[in-house]
C-alpha cells in the first residue's frame, strides 16, 4: 500500500485547495469520501466470500471424513454379522424350527389391501337434506347465483 503520512497528506491538500478552489472542495471530500466507503465495502464483500469458500471447503472436507467413517463401520459391522451367521450355522447345524420343537414359523404379514378411502356412509337421503348437507357438486357461478339477493319488488 502507499505509505501516506501527515505532511504527504497536508501537502495533498494544499495543492487541492489551490488546484480547486475553496467553493467546489466541499464537494470534492464528500465524493472521495463516498468513493472510499464504496471500496471498502467492495473490499469486505470480497473478505467475506473468500471466507465463505474457505469455511465450504473445510465442511466438504468433514462431510467426507465422516462419510467414509460411516462406510468403515458399516463394513465392520456387516463384517461382524457375517462372521456370526456363519459360526451360529456351524454351531446349531440344523434350521431354527428344528431345534424348537413349540416353535411354529408364521406366514408373513400382508396388506388386506382395504379401500378403507372409497368406503360410504349409509346416510338417508332425507337427513342429508333436512342438515343442509350437499350432495352434488355445484359450480360457482351456479353457488353465487343461488345466494344472490332477489330484487325487491315495488307495487
Amino acid at each position: 500500500m502507499i505509505d501516506l503520512g501527515i505532511s504527504k497528506i497536508a501537502l495533498i491538500g494544499a495543492v487541492a485547495l489551490i488546484v480547486i478552489g475553496p467553493e467546489k472542495l466541499p464537494r470534492l471530500a464528500r465524493t472521495v469520501g463516498t468513493l472510499l466507503g464504496k471500496a471498502q465495502r467492495y473490499v469486505n464483500d470480497v473478505k467475506q466470500e473468500v471466507n465463505r469458500s474457505m469455511e465450504l471447503d473445510e465442511f466438504k472436507k468433514m462431510k467426507e471424513s465422516v462419510e467414509d467413517a460411516a462406510r468403515d463401520v458399516e463394513n465392520s459391522i456387516r463384517t461382524g454379522a457375517s462372521d456370526f451367521e456363519k459360526s451360529w450355522s456351524e454351531t446349531t447345524g440344523s434350521t431354527l424350527s428344528d431345534a424348537l420343537p413349540g416353535f411354529e414359523a408364521f406366514p408373513e404379514y400382508r396388506n388386506p389391501k382395504k379401500k378403507w378411502r372409497l368406503k360410504r356412509g349409509a346416510t338417508p337421503q332425507w337427513f342429508k337434506a333436512r342438515s343442509g348437507i350437499r350432495t352434488k357438486a355445484q359450480s360457482g357461478a351456479a353457488r353465487v347465483a343461488r345466494f344472490r339477493p332477489q330484487p325487491s319488488r315495488k307495487a
